[in-house]
């Protein structure tokens, strides 16, 4: 396998919903929308992904309904939409980042004067 993260491939803060495969529908994920939280390199990171990989990337979706994540596939992965209006913080950090409708991080300063 090679090493690769599609250009064209959901990123962080992507709304995405995960395809009807046997894979999917045996863990009862498929059809369910969540937000994509990562990608990695399994053959380094060693997580368990759901589907048969072509390549040597992962995409980690996280369900809120359900309080937790998985590791899929890109093929079992459909884009929605880039989740505009999502906010990242890190802690200690005096600073946000805010998800545009095209995809991009707005920053922001959080501190307080």
């Amino acid at each position: 396998m090679q090493n690769d993260f599609p250009a064209d491939s959901p990123t962080l803060g992507d709304n995405v919903r995960i395809c009807a495969a046997p894979e999917t529908e045996a863990k009862g994920l498929d059809g369910l929308a969540g937000q994509v939280y990562g990608q990695t390199t399994p053959s380094v990171t060693g997580v368990e992904v759901i589907g048969e990989l072509t390549s040597d990337y992962a995409i980690n979706v996280f369900f809120a309904d359900r309080n937790e994540s998985f590791w899929f596939a890109a093929k079992l992965i459909e884009f929605i939409d880039h989740g505009a209006g999502t906010e990242v913080t890190l802690k200690g950090v005096d600073k946000k980042w805010i998800r545009t409708a095209t995809g991009e991080w707005l920053e922001e300063s959080t501190a307080t004067e």
